[in-house]
């Protein structure tokens, strides 16, 4: 269950878990929205097909934010079959322009490095820009249809 956003307009600190619908419900509340939602799934159907099992989403799409320019958000590597994978997936380019063509988001594998000092992208998305936790979604893709 997704949990009411705090005075920030971020969720509250922890890993909060959503079905898609849940997700969808919550977060798709303007054409905008939806069309990033559009390609989240996109994304969302092929990692399922690689084998991912979690993907956990973050930045401003899961905030409060009326209109959040994209979706921000890693992937759990586990069991991932990597010729299975979109390599658009894993392209990395400036800005990620080809994974925000394609899907209107970026995603990260979730265990990569996101600094110098190796935190992960799961652990560096799960706090704002002062270095204060706030909350995450994950979508279980064993349940993800």
């Amino acid at each position: 269950m997704i949990p009411s956003f705090e005075a920030s307009g971020n969720l509250p600190a922890g890993v909060h878990m959503a079905t898609w619908q849940e997700l969808a419900n919550r977060f798709g509340i303007t054409p905008h929205r939806r069309r990033l939602l559009a390609g989240l799934h996109a994304a969302l159907v092929n990692l399922h097909a690689a084998g991912c099992q979690r993907v956990y989403l973050d930045g401003s799409f899961v905030t409060a934010k009326r209109r959040p320019n994209d979706f921000d958000g890693c992937w759990d590597m586990t069991g991932v079959d990597p010729e299975r994978l979109d390599a658009v997936l894993l392209t990395f380019d400036r800005g990620r322009a080809t994974q925000k063509a394609k899907y209107r988001g970026e995603l990260f594998p979730a265990q990569f490095p996101a600094s110098p000092s190796g935190t992960t992208y799961l652990e560096f998305f799960q706090l704002d820009k002062e270095g204060t936790p706030k909350g995450i979604v994950v979508i279980d893709l064993q349940e993800f249809a």
